[in-house]
């Protein structure tokens, strides 16, 4: 179930220096856009592992594993790899496990980004946008997490990867959030980090901005085309500005 509430120099791909259209919502990915939740995710994996009897994975590796939610996440753990396929019986041992380590230890290094609560302040403040945030993180994570981080408030709805029986890079979540807040996607802009973000905003008819961090599985976030890329999302005040005029 999807939860909802009732009450700078910008980097752009080339040919767009703002977006074509003002939106009136802006939806902002989770993992690896508004919060660093690697450490965490990571020493969880960790955890799993040597539950297992397996070698542990360390950060660098689970960062580019991050994005296609927990199963998968999970799943890569076991072969050490974005590619491959686990065996079906361990990961049936190492997934409840996983869930297990993760739900005690969501919080406890993970860090909003720099510049992400002046975002959400500025979103707030305008008195102009519908807010969203959109992830394939369990709601079991994502509203305890946010929580934790003091901005679960900021939102007017929270769509997990369990609030629909599709998640990105399908449109779904997306059209789901416009939709419960009365917003057409045309009007819509979605933030985040990854193809898996672009993909989902192009086939909800989203406009798209990525930030020029964050989850995507060392890839260049500037090759999926996004309308911007921006350093913070900090920046997004000067490129909604800019869409203004």
């Amino acid at each position: 179930m999807a939860t909802t509430h009732t009450d700078k120099s910008v980097a752009s791909t080339p040919g767009r220096k703002a977006l074509a259209i003002h939106p009136e919502m802006v939806l902002i990915d989770l993992d690896g856009t508004l919060v660093d939740t690697a450490p965490d995710l990571a020493y969880a994996v960790d955890l799993m592992m040597e539950r297992l009897e397996m070698p542990g994975r360390g950060e660098t590796a689970v960062r580019e594993w991050i994005g296609n939610g927990v199963p998968v996440l999970v799943r890569r753990a076991l072969v050490g790899s974005c590619e491959g396929e686990a065996d079906e019986a361990l990961y049936n041992k190492a997934y409840p496990l996983f869930l297990d380590l993760y739900e005690k230890n969501v919080c406890v290094h993970s860090r909003l980004y720099n510049g992400a609560r002046e975002a959400l302040d500025y979103l707030t403040d305008a008195g102009c946008y519908r807010l969203g945030c959109v992830t394939n993180k369990p709601a079991r994570y994502t509203e305890p997490l946010l929580k934790a981080l003091g901005v679960y408030e900021y939102f007017d709805i929270i769509v997990s990867g369990d609030t629909l029986d599709k998640k990105k890079p399908d449109p779904a979540p997306l059209i789901y959030a416009a939709e419960q807040l009365n917003t057409s996607p045309r009007l819509s802009l979605m933030a985040g980090d990854s193809v898996n973000d672009v993909e989902a905003a192009r086939a909800a008819g989203f406009q798209v901005v990525c930030v020029n961090y964050g989850y995507n599985h060392g890839r260049d976030i500037r090759d999926a085309n996004p309308d911007a890329v921006i350093d913070s999302l900090a920046d997004l005040e000067s490129l909604l500005t800019r869409s203004d005029t």
